[in-house]
């Protein structure tokens, strides 16, 4: 099975030197440090997925691995939303001229980003490339740009409870008919990747469009705060913390409810799989055929289920929120930090480097894993913590953005400064 991955969002504009807080009152439009120190958070999440060992080696280093799998993912969604509202405006979207053309910025990134997914998919790592997945998110809600917090976080509730059931509904019928394979057939966008196209970006695939909005449209809602008001940090610990209970907490007690026969039904589906762990791990598994209707009650990671969203985003509410705190309240460990949120400003570069060094060192890998075992490879992911962020370091010192972000930046803003009407 590969592991998943997952990209990184669009670097913001910096801020003032310090904490990046904004006058109260207003929602800060630079660079908020505490976001780059989540979104390098998540590039260590996603390290330790496709890198370290398996979550099997147990103890806390397994503990710590298996938190990270797959709600790094989510966090990056999120995130992903929260630049997306940078892009087209905070803490006012952009209207007019300015507006379309901050909506042809965030087109050209999406079509890159699907561009350069397919393009990593080719070097044939054991990684899921979620940068496909991630351009057409961008396309998916962009038509929300415009919209207020409140407002987001009702189509976010919205899609996490309606989408997972739509998605099953749509799996099941692909199992038992054949009209994916005739979309897939006329699919210029199949035949060009050599992949199911549209078919797996929006449905098949290990990052589904259609579960995936809610996440985007959740970090969207947060950029909407003002959050270096008081209290509003705060609340939004509370609302991820009520979240990650309502999820992996409501998972666990449908899972008791259903019973044995449940988790049979659950384990057989995904060749004997932890059942009992699905609440929360993703040790379960995943089906290898038809996802039977006991799946929706769990929330793996990477189930695509309504718990498993609720859950995960959850907990990126509370790690942004956490960071976030810790840059406006405490300098000192903030600058200890700074490899980290410097890998967070580069993330998108230190995403593609990772899995192109993955795919140059692979028969490294392999001889650590196999002749050494885990501690070898838990050596190799402190290596490439170590390597992103005295790169990342190193290259913030001179410029405000990484090179792949800053390539994104100029080519996009260059092609959206032909709209002039």
């Amino acid at each position: 099975m590969k592991h998943h991955a997952t990209p990184v969002a669009p670097s913001a504009a910096p801020s003032r030197p310090g904490t990046g807080r904004a006058p109260s009152g207003t929602p800060s439009t630079g660079r908020l440090i505490g976001i780059d120190l989540a979104r390098g958070l998540a590039v260590f999440g996603m390290y330790s997925a496709h890198v370290g060992p398996s979550v099997t080696v147990g103890g806390p280093v397994g503990f710590l691995l298996e938190l990270a799998r797959g709600r790094s993912s989510a966090l990056f969604a999120v995130l992903a939303g929260f630049s997306l509202v940078v892009l087209t405006g905070r803490p006012q979207p952009r209207t007019g001229l300015a507006g379309r053309q901050a909506a042809a910025r965030v087109v050209v990134r999406a079509v890159v980003l699907i561009a350069l997914g397919f393009a990593l998919t080719a070097l044939d790592t054991w990684v899921d490339v979620i940068l496909a997945f991630y351009g057409l998110l961008f396309l998916a809600v962009l038509p929300l740009r415009r919209l207020r917090a409140g407002t987001l976080a009702v189509v976010a509730a919205a899609g996490a409870l309606i989408l997972p059931q739509l998605l099953y509904a749509i799996r099941q019928s692909i199992e038992v008919s054949d009209w994916a394979d005739v979309v897939i057939a006329y699919d210029p966008l199949a035949r060009v990747t050599d992949s199911d196209g549209f078919v797996e970006l929006l449905f098949t695939g290990s990052y589904p469009v259609l579960t995936w909005i809610p996440f985007l449209v959740a970090g969207m809602a947060v950029a909407r705060l003002d959050l270096a008001r008081p209290g509003v940090r705060p609340r939004l610990a509370c609302t991820g913390g009520a979240l990650a209970v309502l999820g992996y907490g409501g998972s666990w007690l449908a899972l008791h409810l259903a019973g044995p026969a449940a988790l049979h039904v659950i384990s057989s589906a995904t060749d004997g799989g932890q059942a009992s762990a699905a609440w929360w791990s993703d040790t379960a598994g995943e089906p290898e055929d038809l996802i039977p209707l006991p799946w929706l009650l769990v929330a793996a990671p990477h189930s695509q289920t309504t718990f498993s969203v609720i859950g995960n985003t959850g907990v990126a509410l509370l790690v942004i929120s956490a960071c976030l705190t810790v840059a406006a309240r405490l300098p000192r460990t903030t600058r200890l930090a700074t490899p980290v949120s410097a890998v967070g400003k580069a993330a998108l570069t230190m995403y593609v480097l990772h899995i192109v060094a993955l795919w140059a060192l692979i028969d490294v890998w392999y001889v650590a894993a196999v002749d050494d075992g885990s501690m070898a490879v838990l050596r190799v992911l402190l290596a490439f913590i170590g390597a992103a962020m005295l790169l990342a370091t190193l290259w913030s010192r001179l410029f405000r953005r990484g090179p792949l972000e800053y390539l994104l930046h100029l080519g996009s803003t260059a092609l959206a400064r032909r709209i002039v009407r």
